[in-house]
Parts: structure tokens; sequence; C-alpha cells
């Protein structure tokens, strides 16, 4: 199969892929569409992970931080402007970018583990100033009003297509926004890492003085990436505390959820890929629905395989099902060029 054959078949199962996903909440359950909007929703924060670690070298373990702040700018936005949630999304992305200008510049001046833990101690100190945010309940936190998501823009639309309640179609309506952020996330990614700066960005990952001598600005360029994945995450904090409608410091600024889970996300799937982190989040949902009623013995054996495939993996699996097969979706690798 040519290349261009390969591309074409690759376009047309995304196509088939993207549609069966958006009927769902037509045709599926109400705890299907929950579900899937979880795992949509872990999808965006492992590819904006896997950007900054993977192509980037920048290791963060803070990124619960954009998390949270875009989820208190929804609120913000809900409750104290009056706006509608869905408008409170866009806010909690540029709250989440704006935050990421200032912790940028203090972690950029870290390197390798120095940077990790600075992005960890900078989510921390973020979610203490939050937990002082009487407005929006403090330490305790606070809900959307009653009725909040119910009227969100296009709520009753939907609720007339899908032939159900107001609550179902409020999840149906976050469902689709949480596909359509996973599919733009995706396809943004791809075209960037396919852009001369993102050719920039994987010299500097590789060799960050080879990069320099040809003229990329490595500081540009990270920073870049790092106030992007930060609106990014921002929009998925926001939408995420939309569906679940209460919000707290605790909560929004998790590491566990919203960087420990991503990280096992993307390395278990395949760091340093577009379609690692797609693997991962499926091998994710399927322990989390297997295992979840075992306590911890679930955290247990997500340790153990994490250290599994970093030990006898390190491309991950989807890295050693491409080894072994030759399938290389979503590849970066620019053809040579032709000789005259």
């Amino acid at each position: 199969m040519t290349p261009s054959m390969k591309s074409s078949a690759t376009k047309i199962v995304a196509l088939i892929a993207l549609i069966g996903l958006a009927l769902v909440p037509v045709i599926g359950s109400r705890a299907m569409v929950q579900d899937l909007f979880m795992v949509l929703t872990m999808l965006v924060l492992a590819l904006n992970w896997n950007m900054l670690a993977g192509f980037a070298g920048l290791v963060s373990v803070g990124q619960q931080a954009f998390v949270g702040i875009g989820a208190y700018g929804m609120f913000a936005a809900v409750i104290l402007w009056g706006l509608d949630p869905l408008i409170g999304i866009v806010v909690g992305g540029i709250v989440a970018m704006a935050l990421s200008i200032p912790v940028a510049f203090f972690a950029f001046r870290l390197n390798g583990a120095y940077f990790a833990i600075g992005t960890w101690v900078a989510s921390e100190t973020v979610r203490l100033l939050v937990a002082q945010w009487k407005a929006l309940g403090g330490g305790t936190g606070t809900s959307l009003p009653k009725g909040t998501t119910k009227d969100m823009f296009g709520v009753d639309v939907i609720k007339d297509l899908i032939d159900g309640s107001s609550s179902a179609a409020a999840d149906a309506l976050t469902y689709w926004l949480a596909l359509a952020l996973a599919a733009a996330t995706l396809l943004a990614g791809y075209m960037f890492l396919r852009s001369r700066m993102g050719l920039g960005l994987q010299a500097i990952r590789d060799n960050a003085e080879a990069a320099k001598s040809v003229g990329v600005d490595p500081t540009r360029l990270k920073a870049l990436v790092f106030v992007l994945c930060a609106f990014g995450t921002g929009i998925c904090g926001a939408l995420l505390f939309i569906q679940i409608t209460r919000v707290t410091p605790d909560a929004a600024f998790s590491v566990v959820d919203w960087t420990a889970f991503v990280i096992f996300i993307t390395v278990i799937g395949g760091i340093g890929t577009l379609p690692g982190p797609i693997v991962g989040v499926i091998v994710f949902y399927a322990l989390q629905r297997t295992l979840a009623d075992y306590g911890t013995v679930y955290l247990i054996v997500l340790g153990l395989i994490g250290i599994s495939v970093m030990l006898f993996a390190r491309k991950g699996l989807w890295g050693m099902f491409s080894a072994r097969t030759g399938i290389d979706l979503l590849s970066l690798r620019h053809p040579a060029p032709r000789r005259p």
C-alpha cells in the first residue's frame, strides 16, 4: 500500500470513528455518554501533556493548576458575572493561559527534575490562593446555581433531537463539546508538529544546541507551546466541571486525577507519539471499569502496568505495536527531498 493510500485509509477510519462517537448521545445510554465524556476529556489532557513532555521536553507535574484555574474561571463567569457556562469555558481557557505566563517565567529558569518540581509547587500555590476566594466558597468550594446546565445555550434544541430530559440534553451537549475539543486538539497537534515550528520543537527536544545552531529559539518556542497547552488544558478543566457541577480546591487541583493519571495514560500509550495517548486512554478506561471496585488493588495494578511498560516497552504500547507491524498512523516523518 502506497503512502497516499495509507493516508486516505487513515482519514476514512478516523471519519467513521468520529461519526460513530458523535451518534452516541442519540443511540446510546446516558451512562455511556457520561463515561465517554470522561474518556474524551482525559484524552484532551493527555494530548496536551504529551505535547509538553513528549515533544517539547517539558515534564510538568503541575498541569492540574490549569485544570483547576480553568474550572474556577468558568464558575466565576457563571456565578459572579452571570454568563452562560459555554462562554465560561472560553473564559476558563483564557484565565489558564494568563496564569501560564508567570508560571513559565519562573519555571523556565529551572531544568529537568527541578522544572517538574517547580510546576508542582506553582500548582500548590495557586490552589492555596484559590482556597481563599470567599466569593466561590473558599476552601469548601461551591456549586453551579440550580438549573444552570439545563439552561445552557442549545440544550432545548438537543432535548428535542434526542427526545430526552434536559439533564440528558446537557450531558449530550458537554459530550459533543468534549468530542470536538479532542478532535481539534489532535488535529491541531498534528498540523503544528508537521509545520516548521513543530520540526524546530522536535529538534530542540533531541538536541537543543544543534537546534540553536540552525536558528531555532528554544525558549520562545517552548514558551509558546507551554502557553497554548495551558489554554487547552484550562478549557478542558472548565468543561469537566460543567459536567461535575461542583468545584472545590482539592478536586479542581488534584494532582492524582489531572496529572498522575494523565502521565500514566501518555506513558503506557507511547509518549512522543500522537496515537499513544489514544491507546493509553482506552487501556486506562478498560482498567478503570474492570478494577475500580477493588479499591487500592486498582492503583497497585496501574502502577505495576506502568512500571512494566517503562521497562519492557519504552516507546509505549503504540510504539511496540508500530515497530512490530510497521503501521505508523499520524506519522510525523517528512519524506526525503527528491533529487533533481
